[in-house]
């Protein structure tokens, strides 16, 4: 009953969006109506695959519940991704074990939480986001990769400069390549 009752209350502002062209990102997140692979498909399911309706793909919120991003991004295809945010989860091994991923304690309480929003390279190292930018490139996702700084183990400074080092090197595309090629 629930996306059904969303599907009504949305469906007036979903109809300005597309007389006015406005997108909209719903950002994919564990206290949102879609906070997994399930809960998106459904949502976008319910609206019918509107094109004003697509996600903000933020990979630290698929991470923090224990989620592969990567699998994730094939798994919904680019269509759905409107908007992706370049930002880190780490686990902690200690915690984790113990707590669960859903850990909900206050986020300055960092040495018992099981999770905590990283820079990007201080979650995952820089392969997974070499992984990530091509998978976003398989399905068709050519547009902004937004820094969201949320560490709070460094300064905002310090996060963006250390996230665009990683991120510099994990888009290393220059062209789209239009054909296969042997050489």
């Amino acid at each position: 009953a629930g996306f059904k009752q969303i599907k009504e209350l949305w469906t007036p502002i979903f109809d300005v969006f597309d007389q006015c062209g406005v997108k909209f990102a719903l950002e994919v997140h564990p206290t949102e109506i879609a906070f997994d692979y399930y809960s998106t498909q459904k949502l976008l399911e319910v609206f019918e695959y509107r094109e004003t309706l697509g996600i903000n793909f933020d990979p630290s919120h698929l991470i923090w519940q224990g989620m592969d991003p990567i699998q994730v991004i094939r798994a919904l295809g680019g269509e759905a991704i409107f908007h992706v945010h370049a930002k880190d989860t780490k686990i902690d091994p200690i915690n984790a074990p113990i707590d669960g991923t859903l850990d909900y304690r206050p986020y300055g309480d960092e040495i018992h939480r099981s999770w905590i929003f990283r820079s990007i390279g201080y979650g995952h190292d820089e392969l997974f986001w070499k992984d990530f930018v091509s998978q976003l490139r398989l399905v068709g996702y050519d547009y902004v990769l937004s820094i969201e700084h949320e560490d709070s183990l460094m300064s905002k400074n310090e996060g963006l400069v250390k996230a665009c080092d990683v991120l510099k090197r994990a888009i290393t595309f220059e062209d789209k390549m239009t054909e296969a090629r042997w050489f």
